[in-house]
């Protein structure tokens, strides 16, 4: 054992006087991906969701079950980009950004039934 740092094994093919290098910098920003991921996602649904009211006729591609679709490929992406290691980081936030998207878009959702009259 190695007197200086007993819990590190000494090792012989090492020099006492020889660093180790740093390991490479990840590429990719984390923060970003949540950032531009929860954006996104709002964009496409506040920007595209405002003819699925029934009394204007559902004029929107995302009405009913189609709804789903971008979602799936946003999540297909970044699932993809979280697996490989190069951008890792970045998938991992777009991921977080999906959820971040869900629980705030869950909240403003159930504020506006909340807000909503009872008369029928």
């Amino acid at each position: 054992m190695n007197e200086d740092k007993p819990d590190i094994p000494w090792d012989p093919s090492r020099q006492p006087g020889q660093e180790e290098t740093p390991a490479e910098p990840r590429r990719g920003s984390m923060v970003l991906g949540i950032l531009l991921g929860a954006l996104a996602l709002y964009a496409l649904y506040f920007g595209t969701t405002s003819g699925i009211a029934p009394d204007q006729g559902y004029r929107t591609f995302l009405a009913g079950p189609a709804a789903f679709i971008p979602i799936a490929v946003y999540l297909a992406g970044a699932i993809v980009l979280a697996v490989r290691p190069s951008t890792s980081r970045w998938g991992t936030g777009l991921l977080i950004g999906l959820g971040v998207f869900t629980l705030v878009g869950g909240g403003i959702c159930v504020m506006a039934l909340s807000q909503m009259s009872s008369r029928i």
